[in-house]
């Protein structure tokens, strides 16, 4: 079992140096599922703060639905509360830059849980959402009457990806992720070990939501990826000029 000391050393696949200080957060990243589709850079753009830069691969900009397990969340020094600590997620999320530093704007969350999303949304100023979440093996789903989004997708995972194309690594290994609040632009810095991907089939995939953004998942992931997930550490958000 890899210790935080372990997960500080590995730095080699980061694409820039750790920040800087001390870390303020850990939280496990469970069972996730990744599906990705492009979407046109000028619908995108109505949804990315104007101070943001959009992330392309190829000329193509990807939106992504994230589902996976929150697990063992807990600031540095203290316990983790099963209670508020663990519990299932669904984001929605862009890929963006600021100075050359290349991360995830989350454009959606929804959570499990009602304390957990509430406190979530209180520390981070993140967009958590309460959402009624239901997960077994092979299948995810989540519904959000007040918030108009529904998701159903059943799955099997298959082997493992070992080689690893550009592509994948430009949807998966990003190390920022960016706010805006306040007509300010933040940055919460983390790190975690390479992610461990495998190759799912999707079987049953059924999304409704309210936001132009949705239209765009009409039909299957063009790109999709499965991990057991990782340790994840964070930083203290920063301003950013």
């Amino acid at each position: 079992m890899d210790t935080i000391s372990d997960i500080i050393k590995d730095t080699s696949h980061r694409p820039y140096q750790l920040p800087k200080g001390r870390w303020q957060y850990y939280q496990e990243w469970n069972e996730v599922l990744f599906l990705h589709w492009t979407i046109p850079v000028e619908i995108l753009r109505k949804l990315v703060p104007k101070d943001l830069e959009i992330d392309t691969y190829n000329g193509k900009a990807y939106i992504s639905l994230v589902p996976f397990s929150m697990k063992n969340t807990r600031p540095r020094y203290f316990p983790s509360i099963p209670l508020i600590s663990d519990f299932h997620e669904i984001n929605i999320r862009t890929y963006v830059s600021k100075n050359d530093i290349h991360g995830v704007l989350f454009l959606n969350i929804e959570a499990q849980k009602l304390m957990s999303a509430i406190i979530a949304r209180r520390l981070s100023g993140l967009p958590y959402k309460k959402s009624t979440i239901r997960r077994e093996n092979g299948k995810y789903s989540s519904e959000n009457p007040a918030g108009g989004s529904k998701l159903h997708v059943e799955f099997k995972v298959a082997g493992v990806i070992s080689t690893k194309t550009d592509l994948d690594k430009f949807l998966t290994e990003r190390y920022c992720l960016f706010l805006e609040e306040n007509s300010k632009i933040f940055r919460y810095d983390i790190h975690h070990q390479e992610w461990p991907l495998r190759s799912i089939k999707i079987n049953t995939l059924e999304i409704s939501h309210k936001g132009e953004e949705i239209d765009l998942m009409t039909s299957m992931p063009e790109i999709s990826h499965y991990s057991d997930g990782v340790k994840v550490l964070t930083w203290k958000r920063i301003i950013l000029p």
